[in-house]
């Protein structure tokens, strides 16, 4: 059977996270394997770039599959969509090699997460980032996220889904304002379980000041989970991009 690759996006929302759970709890994988089985004569497991947890989204995330498919790939990508349900889209669809994985072969993952510090809560930005009500410092806030950049280990932040292993590469941690959205970039190699999470939550401390930058990469130098400070909610989180050698998708 053919392979295909698949780049996708959803509003997390109403799932309960990316991947399939042994409960009948809606997720991502759950609704398009779904979607995918009443497109062929027998059930299809999909694979996945990496697991988001409950109300997280994506507009980057990347899945595999093969499927008994006889018509065209855009055949397939428009059969996809008409079966998903709207807050699941499948952006872009191609045939790959069977041999492609989408989380293995993954070189670089990207997350955003979006503050809002406005005064006042803002009803529509509510689904999507974490309403702070105390103007955050961004400034102090990139002078802490510098810390982490390269190679270290971050069992402060976070849990590996499999294994022992604590040690990431991050190339980039970096804040942005417009008006009262911040936003939070960060690329690596690979995450750890709720380790974006808890990175900005620990910043946000800085921000407010209630820690130093000192207080922070103490922190962060202890590799105790204990030391972590609050992890943020998950609404803010975004995957934005998956970089692969031999997977590129079109503009």
């Amino acid at each position: 059977m053919p392979t295909y690759a698949a780049l996708i996006a959803y509003d997390g929302t109403e799932y309960h996270g990316f991947q399939r759970q042994v409960e009948s709890q809606p997720t991502v994988q759950s609704t398009i394997e779904e979607s995918l089985s009443r497109l062929a004569p027998q059930p299809v497991t999909l694979l996945g770039s990496g697991r988001t947890d409950s109300g997280v989204h994506a507009v980057g995330q990347v899945i595999s599959f093969s499927l008994a498919w006889r018509h065209s790939s855009e055949d397939l990508h428009r059969a996809l969509n008409a079966n998903l349900p709207e807050d699941i889209a499948i952006l872009q669809l191609k045939q790959v090699s069977s041999s492609f994985h989408p989380r293995f072969d993954a070189q670089r993952r990207a997350y955003e997460y979006t503050v809002y510090d406005g005064s006042i809560r803002h009803p529509l930005k509510r689904q999507f980032s974490w309403h702070v009500n105390r103007k955050l410092d961004e400034a102090k806030m990139n002078q802490a996220a510098k810390y982490l950049l390269g190679v270290h280990n971050f069992a402060t932040f976070g849990q590996p889904p499999q294994g022992s292993n604590f040690v990431r590469e991050l190339f980039m941690a970096e804040w942005t304002r417009s008006d009262c959205d911040l936003t939070f970039r960060i690329e690596a190699n690979a995450f750890l379980y709720r380790m974006v999470r808890s990175i900005v939550g620990s910043l946000k401390l800085v921000g407010e000041g209630t820690w130093s930058t000192e207080e922070f990469v103490e922190a962060f130098k202890a590799q105790n989970r204990h030391e972590c400070g609050t992890v943020a909610p998950p609404q803010g989180l975004c995957l934005v991009s998956v970089t692969y050698k031999t997977l590129n998708w079109s503009a």
